[in-house]
């Protein structure tokens, strides 16, 4: 049955301690994450995770279950970044979360959104330059994985 996106549950989201105080980047890639469109017709996306840590890191098998959640959830894609961004900070509240959305095309047209709270509009401090010139985040991912 067909949820709403008021349902979507952060408390499925584990933060373990991280194991140490340097300075480090994790990045993380969702090839098959898939949520129901505000048509509930099923919408595809890969997604891809670029995470400073502080205190706390990803359990990434709560990530998976959190993923697996929202293939019931009616939302659009916009606002489905939105949600997934702001759970993400709630729980882990890294130093740094980018978040790329690529969506499959439907009716020919595809999209991608992104998210960094390095941005001085989501009150970030834009010490990270790399997303200034960057492509998104995606076509690194090629050669990674």
């Amino acid at each position: 049955m067909a949820k709403l996106w008021k349902e979507i549950d952060k408390g499925i989201l584990v933060a373990l301690p991280n194991p140490t105080k340097e300075a480090y980047e994790i990045k993380v890639k969702i090839p098959e994450f898939t949520f129901l469109g505000v048509q509930e017709q099923p919408d595809f996306a890969t997604v891809f995770l670029t995470f400073y840590p502080n205190d706390k890191i990803i359990e990434l098998k709560s990530l998976k279950h959190y993923a697996y959640h929202l293939r019931d959830i009616v939302v659009s894609y916009e606002r489905l970044i939105n949600i997934f961004y702001d759970h993400l900070m709630e729980v882990y509240t890294p130093e740094r979360l980018r978040i790329t959305m690529v969506c499959n095309p439907r009716g020919g047209i595809s999209s991608k959104l992104t998210i960094d709270s390095d941005w001085s509009a989501r009150g970030g401090s834009e010490k990270f330059k790399d997303w200034t010139n960057a492509s998104g985040g995606e076509d690194e991912w090629a050669v990674v994985m």
